[in-house]
């Protein structure tokens, strides 16, 4: 259950973590009027959260500056938008700002994040993400979508469905669609679909008219301290949500169930999802194919159908539609309309995306980060092999604790794939700990001798994936950093490869 405090953003003692503070304040940030932001400064502004962010300011008619360490096409973008992005980090990106945006994965001892937090003496505005994305919905009635995974393909399934029943919902999700190739919107309509994120606490600033918790485990434990931290927040969350709006749990996840169970003691309407028997949307007969998942859900707001959703696979894509799927009936859209637009779908930008063949090799990027994530991500894949091919997982561990804390757990669900090539650590904001690297990973995959390589040399990776691959096999690179940009080089070798032996 939920810390007893006379105040919404405490919590108990065990609780207490690195980051501690950080989901402590969510609760009782003040979010200001979006005409109270002037200009907003983003700094990491094409970020997948902050270029959603931005798109939605500019759309607002808000002034917006920001900066990033390179050009890019999403740098390019925005500056179309009409944003002022400039290269480079400098404190001086401040004097015209009324309003600093910043994320946790920014080092606090950063100079232009230290100026920007100095500011706050002189009555600027220093907001976290999800504190100025919930100022520029402001007018919305927002649909959360939470959890530890799945996130952004059900928010982006939804968000499909509603444009497919003529409604115009704004979105902030944290991949690009491929149908629209936005990762956010400003829409016509009342109703913005928004991901919310538990990491550090972030969907402690929203307040929900309805919500799913797709599941819910231990991650991000340097801000959470342990499962029960993250249970606590989870709490806070439920408790911000309408108490007449639906709270949609996955039934067959044991964590969304207890979240489940504390929002039905607080009296709030509580449905659920899942191939368990005791669900109340029941998914059943999944079939993945090589593009596409097909499932039969049965349910009171579903009644009983058969689902197609193109370009996502396996039994947790099926799970994420039906949860889409059911808020989009509880929302009063049409759900035949709703579930027929997804079997043309083009999907979402790292999430089990295809970046062709070459040398007979298939190549894929996943954005799966977390060992339950990997393990899913190579189910499906597995799945969607042919013939004798073989499953090659390529690997990019994001940030050392997570690396000293799951190790264990990433090893062995590495060790679903026939090979697995794990690469450097991508540290994001932390520093290194001593003595833990890829090696702590790849050193405990338990495959056969030769088939698990540590390529510590990202300019390599391609090279030597393509040493192991032959015509037939199917390549997926995971993990949160760069690896996603291996891709296209990881095809061309096998492709060069296959040419040089023919």
């Amino acid at each position: 259950m939920r810390p007893t405090s006379d105040h919404e953003g405490e919590r108990p003692e065990d609780w207490e973590a690195p980051g501690a503070a950080l989901v402590r304040s969510a609760a009782t940030d003040v979010i200001p009027p979006l005409a109270d932001l002037g200009r907003v400064h983003i700094m990491g502004i094409a970020g997948s959260g902050m270029s959603a962010l931005a798109r939605i300011l500019l759309e607002r008619g808000v002034p917006v500056s920001g900066c990033e360490a390179r050009e890019s096409i999403t740098v390019k973008g925005l500056r179309a938008l009409g944003a002022d992005v400039r290269i480079g980090h400098s404190p001086s990106h401040l004097d015209d700002a009324d309003t600093f945006v910043y994320t946790t994965a920014i080092n606090p001892k950063h100079e232009e994040f230290r100026a920007a937090a100095a500011a706050r003496s002189a009555g600027k505005h220093f907001l976290r993400r999800a504190a100025a994305l919930a100022a520029a919905l402001e007018d919305k009635r927002s649909v959360a979508v939470a959890g530890t995974h799945g996130k952004t393909s059900t928010t982006s399934l939804l968000v499909v469905a509603a444009q497919a029943c003529g409604v115009d919902p704004s979105f902030a999700i944290g991949g690009n669609l491929y149908e629209t190739g936005k990762n956010a919107h400003l829409g016509n309509g009342p109703v913005a679909v928004v991901e919310a994120d538990e990491s550090d606490g972030s969907f402690l600033l929203t307040r929900p008219a309805a919500a799913v918790v797709t599941n819910v485990e231990a991650d991000h434990l340097e801000n959470h301290g342990n499962l029960e931290g993250i249970f606590a927040a989870f709490e806070l969350f439920v408790d911000r949500i309408d108490p007449a709006g639906i709270v949609l749990v996955c039934a067959d996840d044991p964590g969304a169930v207890r979240v489940g169970e504390y929002a039905r003691s607080t009296g709030r309407r509580v449905h659920t999802y899942g191939t368990s028997a005791t669900a109340d949307e029941r998914v059943s007969d999944i079939v993945t194919r090589a593009d596409a998942v097909e499932f039969t859900v049965t349910g009171p707001l579903l009644g009983q159908r058969r689902v197609r959703v193109g370009s996502l696979i396996g039994e947790h894509m099926a799970l994420n539609a039906t949860a889409a799927l059911t808020l989009a009936a509880d929302l009063g859209l049409d759900v035949t309309t709703a579930a027929g637009a997804w079997a043309g779908f083009a999907g979402v930008r790292r999430r089990f995306e295809s970046h062709g063949e070459g040398g007979g090799v298939r190549v894929y990027d996943d954005y799966a980060h977390h060992p339950t994530e990997i393990a899913a991500s190579l189910a499906a894949a597995r799945q969607a092999l042919a013939g004798g091919g073989r499953l090659v997982a390529v690997f990019q561990p994001g940030t050392y604790s997570r690396t000293q804390t799951f190790a264990r757990e990433f090893a062995d669900a590495l060790a679903t794939a026939d090979t697995a090539v794990v690469l450097d650590i991508f540290p994001a904001r932390e520093e290194p700990i001593p003595g833990v690297t890829g090696a702590t990973i790849s050193d405990l995959v338990d495959l056969p001798l030769g088939h698990v390589v540590y390529e510590p040399r990202y300019e390599a990776v391609p090279e030597r994936v393509a040493e192991l691959a032959r015509p037939g096999d199917l390549v997926v690179t995971m993990g949160i950093g760069n690896v996603y940009l291996l891709c296209d080089g990881i095809r061309d070798a096998c492709a060069a490869r296959l040419d040089a032996t023919t």
